[in-house]
């Protein structure tokens, strides 16, 4: 789906619109390496979601019960598809609770560095990661925060250089239950 190829002769002339020579020593294999690096940070542009789902539903039985699991501080990043600019620093925290089955924990890191190699908005990240996991899970009880800084704010335009942005997704009894929900943010 990535065309490596054409991605090369955009870098090469990027490069001249620039105002560079793309022949110069320093930029010879520069639009080859800039094109593999692409295809590997926007791998996720091959997947829907529930090709993603389907690759990373390794789950085990567990018997309902009223407990919930917290993964925080996943570390990933994107680009804005509004500017193709860096979302950076991103942490992405999940809460669940199980219906029947636990999902293998690195499945989740997975899950959302999957959906942030895309062209993206913060607030679909959000969204996309807590459709997945419903899919694989079975359940609505699941709740998403996402916390980044964005270069198209932070380094251009406004440079409003410490702002940061929150996202949260929150369905089920994350939803319905504001007791628990501030639980979860507090654990935070």
């Amino acid at each position: 789906m990535i065309d490596v190829k054409k991605i090369e002769q955009a870098m090469t002339m990027l490069i001249e619109a620039l105002g560079d020579d793309p022949s110069r020593p320093g930029l010879i294999d520069t639009p080859t390496r800039a094109a593999k690096m692409y295809a590997e940070m926007f791998e996720g542009m091959a997947y829907t979601n529930s090709q993603i789902a389907q690759k990373f539903a390794k789950c085990f039985e567990e018997s309902q019960n009223n407990d919930w699991v917290l993964v925080k501080d996943i570390n990933i990043f994107s680009y804005c598809e509004h500017h193709l600019a860096l979302m950076y620093n991103m942490k992405v925290h999940v809460a669940y609770r199980p219906n029947q089955k636990v999902i293998g924990l690195s499945k989740i890191a997975r899950i959302a560095d999957m959906v942030s190699k895309r062209l993206q908005l913060q607030e679909r990240i959000t969204s996309d990661i807590s459709e997945i996991l419903s899919q694989i899970l079975n359940t609505k009880d699941i709740m998403v925060i996402l916390e980044g800084e964005h270069s198209c704010m932070n380094a251009r335009g406004i440079k409003a250089q410490s702002a940061k942005t929150r996202t949260v997704r929150a369905s089920g009894v994350f939803a319905q239950d504001g007791e628990l929900k501030r639980d979860v943010l507090n654990s935070i």
